[in-house]
């Protein structure tokens, strides 16, 4: 795997001991709609603490010598298990500056009653903040650490029901983008979820010895969902770090050069404290590719994480306390903690993983060149790019592939699917050349194939940090003066489409479990060769680049300081059909000042500047 690979594994948050009675499948599944039929029985869940064991044995990581070991909560091995109805919420928010809105959808039977939760219950998308409460006393009964977790019920862990439903329908995590407004969370009735949230879940320094951990719901939540007040305790020995494995963590973390979070929303670590990846070399956490710090002197940053896939950096972000942004990218299975490395280089589906860590299957590309001619039937449902304004801006004086001494305007993207139906390009090879003949397919409501169009080419980009084919055409990005005037044209030209980011999963088409999540499955990683290929942006979801990719920049060596706009065009030229072409910009206001090689940029915050800039 490359270490820039844009990899978004989609994998559960399993435990040691679920993962040897349960195999569970990454087949998606749809959502559930209003008037739709349950598989669970009618009415609200009823949730309670489960312990794995009555005792558990936790081995210390050491990722940083100047600090103290930590544990990883997860290994607790405590779970919220839910009987009765499934736990389903849905959080949304009017834009990304309004505050988040949660309501609990009960199934009863064919229908769904929604019910409000308290305002200001989240502030994040994330999960339920200080739902779980964990003490830790030693031998003489001394309290001696405490810790509130957040609690995302998305990391479904294992059956605990025989007759529950094999394969859960809810998202796989609580995904985190900047631009995010519509989350599913969920439980399924006879399913467990890991108490501590993997992702948000900061490490516990206690050290060497034996404890007695006893885990509780909060009053709070209790009184909401009805959940009675049975705290579980864990007897839990700590045992100190391998070597080894601390050796190594300790040269990755003296590796690190920048201190935030990653994000993807960028978008797995040791431990289960993997930061997401995005296109983490593709430019999520959540982009594609990693993340530089902004060179010394060179001005300002603007806040939000980008994705990694970086293993030696993504234990350092997850740690980081003060992030604004953090990783959206499913957790590692407790399971596989101790070859956290290794689960992230598998070579796919096969014997063996069928514990929830599996990548998604490749999505298949048409087995030959669509025959006949161009067919676009009038109602069938096709998808809606919209362009989403560019984020994690940052002034910086080198960047890969570009000329040293110069100074560059770099930032992350976003292009979402709004629409009725995934957007499907295939790619087939012009035998004997190195481009790829494009061709969008169109499906009617049930899913069947009815149409198709050309619409462009496929190629190969061979530049560190790709390596895969991208879809020429997707995205177009322009730096433009205040009163609209061309300043500076990216030349970014290509895409690879992967599903790196939940943007809108309450959308009524939404797919929750997108196949495409990973570069090696959607891109063809490493297969210049390749005859075919498919790729795919389903309902709800975006694909984000990230800043340190190439062409994620503008080089503003010899622009004046003053007001500009950076502007994100989706199918800049209109070679996709989808339903409207009138959301297909966006546009992120920056202020530059400075002098060369100390340049600076002022972002105004999302929703403090016009949405778009003045006609000129």
């Amino acid at each position: 795997m490359s270490k820039n690979s844009r990899k978004r594994q989609w994998v559960g948050g399993l435990s040691a001991a679920s993962a040897m009675a349960v195999a569970a499948g990454l087949v998606a599944a749809a959502p559930a709609t209003e008037g739709s039929t349950s598989a669970a029985p009618a009415g609200a869940p009823e949730i309670s603490l489960v312990a794995a064991s009555p005792e558990v044995t936790i081995e210390q990581d050491q990722y940083d010598p100047d600090r103290p070991p930590t544990i990883d909560l997860t290994g607790l091995g405590t779970y919220v298990g839910i009987k009765g109805g499934p736990l389903d919420l849905r959080v949304t928010r009017a834009d990304q500056t309004a505050p988040l809105r949660v309501q609990q959808f009960v199934h009863h039977g064919k229908t769904i009653t929604k019910k409000d939760l308290p305002a200001k219950l989240v502030k994040d998308f994330r999960g339920l903040p200080g739902f779980t409460e964990i003490t830790f006393t030693d031998a003489s009964g001394r309290k001696v650490a405490s810790r509130k977790e957040i609690f995302c019920p998305n990391n479904a862990s294992a059956r605990i029901d025989p007759s529950a439903v094999p394969t859960p329908r809810y998202p796989e995590n609580c995904h985190v983008s900047p631009h995010t407004v519509g989350m599913v969370w969920g439980v399924e009735r006879g399913w467990a979820t890991n108490t501590s949230s993997h992702w948000y879940s900061r490490p516990l320094a206690l050290p060497v010895g034996s404890y007695t951990a006893k885990v509780s719901v909060a009053k709070k939540y209790r009184d909401l969902f009805g959940i009675a007040d049975k705290p579980r305790s864990v007897k839990v020995n700590v045992t100190p770090p391998d070597p080894e494995e601390g050796e190594g963590a300790a040269t990755r973390s003296g590796r690190s050069a920048h201190s935030g979070q990653s994000g993807h929303s960028g978008h797995s670590g040791p431990s289960g404290h993997a930061s997401p990846s995005g296109h983490a070399g593709h430019g999520s956490g959540t982009g594609h590719g990693s993340p530089k710090a902004p060179s010394a002197g060179t001005g300002g940053h603007e806040g939000h994480g980008t994705m990694t896939g970086r293993v030696d950096r993504m234990v350092e972000r997850q740690m980081a306390e003060n992030s604004d942004y953090l990783p959206v990218v499913p957790e590692i299975p407790h399971a596989l903690r101790k070859s956290a490395r290794a689960a992230l280089e598998l070579p796919g589906d096969g014997p063996g993983y069928t514990d929830g860590s599996r990548f998604a299957p490749r999505a298949k590309a048409a087995p030959r060149r669509p025959a006949g001619p161009a067919r676009i039937p009038a109602h069938v449902p096709k998808p809606d790019l919209r362009a989403l304004p560019a984020w994690d801006i940052a002034i910086e004086t080198e960047r890969d592939g570009e000329p040293k001494g110069r100074d560059y305007l770099a930032f992350a993207s976003t292009t979402w699917n709004a629409g009725k139906s995934p957007l499907v390009v295939d790619g087939f090879r012009r035998f004997g050349k190195p481009l790829m003949d494009a061709h969008q397919y169109f499906y009617d409501s049930k899913g069947k194939q009815v149409g198709h169009a050309p619409t462009g080419t496929m190629e190969w980009d061979p530049r560190a940090g790709h390596n895969h084919w991208h879809f020429t055409d997707f995205a177009a990005y322009r730096l433009l003066t205040e009163d609209r005037k061309e300043a500076v044209r990216s030349d970014k030209e290509a895409f690879c489409l992967v599903n790196t980011d939940a943007i809108d999963y309450t959308l009524k088409h939404a797919d929750w479990r997108p196949e495409g999540t990973e570069l090696g499955s959607a891109c063809g990683q490493d297969e210049p060769d390749a005859l075919s290929i498919r790729q795919s942006l389903a309902v709800g979801s975006g694909d984000t680049y990230g800043r340190s990719l190439p062409g994620q920049s503008f080089d503003i060596t010899e622009v004046p300081n003053g007001t500009y706009w950076i502007q994100v065009v989706a199918n800049p030229s209109q070679r996709l059909h989808e339903t409207t072409l009138a959301n297909n910009n966006a546009y992120r206001k920056v202020v530059l000042g400075g002098a060369r090689g100390a340049r600076t940029v002022t972002v105004p915050a999302l929703g403090a500047a016009p949405a778009a800039p003045p006609a000129g």
